[in-house]
């Protein structure tokens, strides 16, 4: 292959230490002239399609490497972890950790946000209702604008359809699931979004969102992120969380599932070196030694709080009906009271 995927090599690294601690799916072969590269999951833990699981997902936006990055980095402890950590060894017979680092490696390989075909991949889930921020939300025009969502009424691209046949598979069936979706590229603050793009109303699992940030807060009291609804920065069409969201509460209401982006505040590191705005990642990754392990390292706490309440989902989705009502307020008092 005469592109340069590094992280797919990194990848293929990780997949032999971790050996029989894990298994592997390669959910699709996707291929754009002389490229032909897999889109691989690795699966850690309970193979039963109820246990509780984190999800970790990068790559969709092929400009965003650091999201793949930082996967391959939490991978990476992991791998050690398992080496040594008999607690971790013991907790993973109840649970699961799947991963999805590179949903997009065409884009990857290519240095684009979109895949092959110019279409952005978090834009090209199908919706219903809801209203897009100019441009940016996602369009129809054309595939040489960013935010292309594809053509009316086309299939979704190889690639969501793996993404969306993974959640399915591992994340969305489980008694109680969280997912962390890695990107870059927007403002100067790292941000945990749920959903939804679409639209600024509220999500039915409002209270159980605020529960986690409650858990989040108490158990990370240093913590950098503003846990808000991705909505309050900009609206979008297509959004594959809205649709896998919608999809899995209409066949499992009672089966928790909140699948959250981190979007890291790529702008901050603009602002320390503006030199980055001339190079073609510099918009959405570190370019500096020092600051791309700053982020590697940055999000691993975050990862195993995470990890640990998906798998102790009572902790925060186990409300009566008086503290669901109660936490309801609070969040739209915090969320959607302005």
């Amino acid at each position: 292959m005469p592109h340069d995927l590094p992280e797919l090599d990194q990848l293929h690294e990780l997949i032999d230490r971790l050996g029989d601690d894990a298994w592997v799916e390669q959910l699709a072969e996707i291929e754009h002239e002389d490229l032909r590269v897999p889109i691989l999951a690795v699966m850690i833990g309970a193979r039963d399609p109820s246990a509780p699981t984190f999800a970790l997902v990068g790559g969709v936006h092929g400009l965003e490497r650091i999201g793949t990055q930082v996967v391959l980095a939490y991978l990476t402890t992991l791998a050690s972890l398992l080496q040594w950590d008999g607690m971790l060894r013991a907790g993973l017979t109840r649970c699961r950790i799947a991963l999805l680092p590179m949903v997009n490696p065409v884009g990857v390989a290519l240095r684009r946000r979109s895949n092959g075909n110019g279409v952005d991949l978090m834009r090209n889930a199908p919706c219903v209702g809801g209203v897009a921020t100019p441009l940016v939300g996602g369009h129809r025009w054309s595939p040489r604008l960013p935010w292309f969502r594809g053509p009316k009424g086309g299939p979704m691209e190889a690639e969501t359809l793996a993404l969306c046949e993974f959640v399915r598979r591992w994340v969305s069936c489980a008694s109680a699931s969280i997912l962390v979706d890695v990107h870059s590229g927007f403002g100067l603050v790292d941000r945990l979004w749920f959903p939804w793009a679409r639209t600024r109303r509220p999500i039915p699992q409002l209270a159980e969102v605020l529960a986690l940030a409650n858990l989040v807060d108490a158990t990370l009291p240093n913590h950098v992120y503003r846990i808000e609804p991705q909505a309050g920065s900009y609206t979008a069409l297509g959004d594959v969380w809205d649709h896998l969201y919608d999809e899995q509460r209409r066949s499992r209401q009672d089966q928790p599932f909140l699948p959250l982006t981190l979007e890291l505040g790529s702008w901050m590191w603009i602002k320390k070196n503006p030199r980055q705005l001339v190079r073609p990642l510099g918009w959405f990754d570190p370019m500096q030694p020092h600051r791309l392990q700053r982020t590697l390292r940055r999000h691993l706490a975050l990862f195993d709080v995470l990890q640990r309440a998906s798998a102790a989902p009572a902790a925060w989705s186990g409300l009566d009906a008086p503290s669901r009502a109660a936490m309801t307020r609070a969040a739209f008092a915090r969320w959607y009271g302005r």
